[in-house]
């Protein structure tokens, strides 16, 4: 229980990485918001994890707009009476060689995964500002560290979010807060399902842990950074890639 008492704001939280750091976080005693612009999945996800002593509530949030953003943040405000974490795990793929990627595709990448971390934590550190405390998460990539062949636009938003994530720090550290980011490698989540399994084959072969990483692996370093015991890491980017970078 380690997030007890805490609310936290998990965007993205419907499926995925997102889905299995709700879970987490509930099972650690925290008190969740889910921004996500899927309803039906994120009903779902209310649904799934009702019924303890924590509380749990969806919000269907586009955090491509600023102002949608700050309404949502206004409403978790006097929704749960305070926001102590942010997990800005949302994020989408439009993957395409420089010579092929459209400009539709480069702007929706950098929309979502970029500005919108952007304005979450513009919208919902205020709150964490005013009461002296709080802590930010960012999802990065490790393609955001070293490059990755047809992302110049994932690559280009992963690698925003490690400087954003230090450039917070150091505003925000003088308030109590702490921001970090987290650079999963390849994860088992839907979106593998569309990679042919001769890839998948590759990339376990290249990885020295063997296989894909599971979301709950991605959602309990999320936890921890967010909890008492990460309380003087602040600035930093943790790569959760089984080595596949080495």
């Amino acid at each position: 229980m380690k997030l007890k008492n805490k609310v936290a704001i998990i965007t993205g939280g419907a499926s995925g990485i997102g889905y299995a750091t709700v879970e987490k976080f509930i099972n650690e005693g925290a008190d969740v918001a889910i921004w996500d612009v899927q309803e039906e999945k994120g009903n779902k996800a209310v649904s799934d994890f009702s019924g303890g002593d924590t509380k749990i509530k969806f919000y269907k949030v586009d955090t491509t707009d600023l102002k949608a953003v700050e309404n949502a943040a206004e409403a978790v405000y006097q929704d749960f009476g305070k926001i102590d974490i942010l997990v800005n795990n949302a994020g989408i793929t439009k993957d395409a060689t420089l010579a092929k990627i459209t400009e539709e595709q480069w702007q929706n990448v950098i929309d979502v995964n970029l500005s919108g971390v952007f304005y979450c934590t513009k919208a919902v550190s205020k709150y964490m500002i005013e009461q002296g405390s709080g802590r930010i998460i960012n999802a990065s990539s490790v393609v955001g560290l070293y490059g990755n062949f047809g992302q110049t636009n994932y690559v280009a938003t992963k690698a925003g979010v490690i400087g954003m994530t230090k450039t917070w720090a150091k505003e925000l550290g003088r308030k109590g807060i702490t921001v970090n980011a987290v650079a999963p490698g390849f994860i088992a989540t839907e979106m593998i399902e569309t990679i042919p399994q001769k890839v998948i084959d590759m990339i376990n072969g290249k990885t020295p842990l063997g296989r894909f990483g599971k979301p709950e692996e991605i959602a309990n370093v999320y936890a921890f950074l967010s909890s008492d015991e990460a309380s003087f890491i602040s600035g930093t980017t943790i790569s959760v890639d089984g080595a596949v970078t080495l």
